[in-house]
């Protein structure tokens, strides 16, 4: 049995191109918290073919946080320089969007991108700590 749930969000956007044959192909990553170590991540290669791979290209970037349902794949090919380099992924089969794109939007939005509103002015009741006052004001509350 080769089955994958992974729940993270995409770092980087997605690489798609389309292979001779006419196969869509997305490549991304994304970054997986481990569960005791809230600092600690393990990022995770994932691509995705045909109808997966152009859905996810339409609708999904960097940030996006994803649900990922999917199978291990691993290879090996030979690198420029001669050496043979292992590969891991986790083809994507199915995928659920845990964040709208008005929530992606928003996260990746600079800080002034944002209207801020001033802040009101809050009651300070020390204000005026310190300063002289008259008791002629309160003549009538003193008796």
């Amino acid at each position: 049995m080769n089955n994958v749930c992974i729940i993270g969000r995409l770092t980087k956007d997605l690489e798609t191109r389309t292979s001779p044959s006419g196969t869509t192909i997305a490549k991304t990553s994304i970054a997986v918290n481990r569960k005791f170590k809230k600092e600690e991540a393990d990022f995770i290669n994932l691509i995705a073919f045909n109808k997966t791979a152009e859905l996810m290209s339409q609708y999904l970037g960097k940030g996006s946080q994803v649900g990922i349902e999917g199978r291990i794949q691993t290879g090996s090919y030979d690198n420029k320089e001669g050496k043979k380099v292992y590969t891991f992924d986790v083809v994507v089969d199915n995928i659920t969007f845990l964040d709208s794109k008005k929530t992606q939007e928003k996260e990746q939005a600079s800080p002034y991108d944002i209207p801020v509103a001033e802040p009101a002015e809050e009651y300070d009741p020390y204000k005026n700590m310190g300063e002289q006052i008259s008791l002629d004001e309160y003549e009538d509350e003193i008796d």
